[in-house]
């Protein structure tokens, strides 16, 4: 390991190369003094040395030294990446996303999720229709998304209280959203929606069977 003498001479050299040649000169000395210890004690050195010839090319367009190492302490980068690798199952297996970050890019499938009047359109874009036609614009956005295959989902209710209290049964029902009109619907296959899934032989939503039995299972256990 190099000793600190070694390491105070690079650094006057630095400055010197700064104050002559500008910043870039003086992190390829910097560079040049690092990178055989950085081959010798780290495994995957190529990326570590990448990240010093980045730095040689952001200080490239600084005026000075000082400029440069104030705009590092400004805005500093916030991670280091590595180089890729074989991809692993956990790479990219999910993306949660909004719908505006969303907008020009595709998947295989795709869930939306939320599709209750209040959410979509929110009832902080409903006071005119401009603001109406916006939010259908961004569900057309969102289940354009999907390639291959699209889920939209809807809250059958919502629950409500504070603290202790939303452990209870208190709720209100979820409205299904303005867009997804009759018209719309028809043209979807519909899961555990209570209005469609009716069971032929007692004429009751078969959706409301098993949310009743969770219910009072959740009862017992509270009593």
């Amino acid at each position: 390991m190099p000793g600190t003498d070694e390491l105070l001479t690079a650094l006057d050299d630095a400055r010197r190369l700064a104050l002559d040649h500008g910043p870039s000169a003086a992190v390829e000395r910097l560079r040049a003094w690092l990178e055989p210890i950085i081959e010798r004690h780290h495994a995957n050195a190529s990326a570590r040395i990448a990240d010093l010839e980045a730095l040689g090319a952001a200080a490239s367009g600084a005026p000075s030294l000082e400029r440069f190492l104030t705009e590092l302490v400004l805005d500093p980068p916030s991670s280091t990446g590595e180089l890729a690798g074989p991809p692993a199952l956990d790479d990219d297996w999910l993306t949660l996303s909004t719908i505006h970050s969303a907008k020009g890019c595709e998947w295989d499938a795709v869930h939306v999720i939320h599709l209750a009047d209040g959410s979509l359109p929110s009832d902080m874009a409903t006071g005119n229709d401009d603001e109406i036609e916006e939010e259908r614009r961004l569900l057309y956005v969102a289940m354009t998304r999907a390639r291959d295959r699209l889920w939209c989902y809807m809250p059958l209710r919502y629950h409500v209280g504070l603290g202790r209290a939303r452990f209870g049964d208190r709720h209100s029902y979820a409205q299904r959203s303005r867009f997804l009109t009759d018209a719309v619907m028809a043209t979807m296959d519909r899961e555990g929606d209570p209005e469609h899934d009716v069971d032929a032989t007692t004429s009751t939503p078969a959706a409301v069977i098993p949310l009743a039995d969770v219910d009072a299972l959740v009862t017992s256990l509270l009593d």
